[in-house]
Formats: structure tokens, sequence, C-alpha cells
């Protein structure tokens, strides 16, 4: 009897996981470069004497969808689609080095090119820093050069754009950082296209029914612990009887 309660309630933890996720990727449908999380689970035999035929869900290393989100032209200079599998590099609120597909990008009061988010953008030499009453504009390469009143067009650094070679992994603050914990090289191949965005690569009609499917299993699930404490108080009251 104890084990049909605790696979069920293995069983719906994990459906809630799942349900978390999937409302996660259905909350960012519209954010800018989202990844699409992704939850697994694998089976883990419980350790200790009689308890060989236990077995409980433990969630594995979270992935995340790396396949590309659609490519909007918005026409505003300062917006980016980094192309194939390259990202933006920017200062985490933790002050290290991150990264994010996110090119939705803003000039700061003091001057700092930033993401929407108000995080700074990196480029080989640290943050970027645009001189006051210029225009931005952003080359293919990921120059970033500004234009003055004068109409003379000065080069004020480069975005720092990376390829990491393995997935990179997300973080608590939604960045993605390199496995080992270091920052990538620069990779003088890597482009953007200017005045585009990449939008999310998340299915809302697929999260939507794989959200149903997941509330369908945590519902089977409760009902089987249920059934298991009424096929226990039923055995009890015959133990009783008896």
């Amino acid at each position: 009897m104890d084990r049909m309660i605790f696979l069920s309630m293995s069983g719906a933890k994990a459906s809630m996981q799942r349900q978390d996720a999937l409302a996660n990727n259905l909350a960012n449908v519209s954010t800018p470069g989202f990844r699409a999380e992704m939850e697994a689970f694998r089976a883990v035999p419980v350790q200790g004497s009689g308890a060989s035929t236990r077995v409980y869900t433990l969630e594995t290393t979270t992935g995340y969808d790396m396949s590309p989100g659609a490519i909007t032209a918005t026409g505003r200079n300062l917006d980016v689609a980094v192309s194939g599998n390259s990202w933006l590099t920017v200062q985490a609120l933790d002050g290290t080095e991150a990264y994010t597909r996110g090119g939705a990008l803003d000039v700061s009061s003091d001057g700092t090119l930033t993401t929407r988010s108000g995080l700074p953008v990196l480029g080989d030499g640290g943050p970027l820093q645009v001189p006051p009453n210029t225009a931005v504009s952003i080359g293919a390469d990921g120059t970033v050069s500004a234009k003055g009143t004068d109409g003379k067009t000065t080069a004020i650094g480069k975005l720092k754009l990376v390829t990491p070679e393995v997935p990179l992994l997300r973080g608590e603050d939604g960045l993605f950082r390199a496995a080992d914990g270091n920052g990538l090289s620069a990779d003088p191949n890597a482009r953007v296209q200017d005045g585009a965005l990449e939008g999310s690569n998340v299915s809302a009609v697929g999260s939507m029914v794989a959200m149903i499917s997941a509330a369908r299993q945590f519902e089977a699930q409760m009902k089987m612990i249920q059934t298991a404490d009424a096929n226990e108080k039923s055995a009890t009251q015959l133990l009783t009887a008896t």
C-alpha cells in the first residue's frame, strides 16, 4: 500500500514541476530571444534494506530548446537579431559575464549601451559607452558606431558575440552562462541583423496542450493516492472487525 502512495506522490510532484516550467514558457511567449525550458526526469531506486522495489523521480539537468525564434523586422537602429548559434554578451547583476539572445537594446542616461532590462552590453573591452547627442548604428559584424550632429561617424566599439561549442546553462536570472563558469572568447565570424529582433521559440499552442496533459496526469496521480487511502481504511476496518 505504501508503495502505491509513494509512487503516486512522486509522480504528482513531477507533474507539478513540469507545470511550472510550461507556465514559465507560456509567460515568455512574447519575450525576444527567449529559449523554451525543458524538464527531464529519471527514476532512481530508493536505497536501503527492504526498499529495493521503491523508486522516486529526480529532476535531471534542465535543458532548453535551441531552435531559433522567428525574425521580425522592427526598423529600430538599436534592435539586433543574432545569427546562427551566437549570443550577445552582457554583464549580469552579480557582475559575471552572461549571454542572451534578446537583442532589444537601449542607451541609459549615462550613455551605457544596455539591454531592455538595464544590463550593460559588453564589447571586447567591457561595457560600451555611447557619446551624448549621437545616433547609434550597429553593423553586421557587431561594430557599434555613433553619428554626431556634425555628420561624422565614429566607431565606439564592437559587440562581444560568442558562439559556444557546447550548450550553455540557464541561470535563475534567465541568463545563460558557460558550464565551467568562465567567460567565452569572442567569435569574429559571428553576425547580427540590425533593425530586427528574434522572437521567442515557445509555441503557445504546444505549451497549452502540454499544460492540459500535465494537469490530467496530476489529477490521475491524486486519484491513485485517494484510492490507496480508501483501501487502507477498508483494510483497517476489516482487521478491527475480526
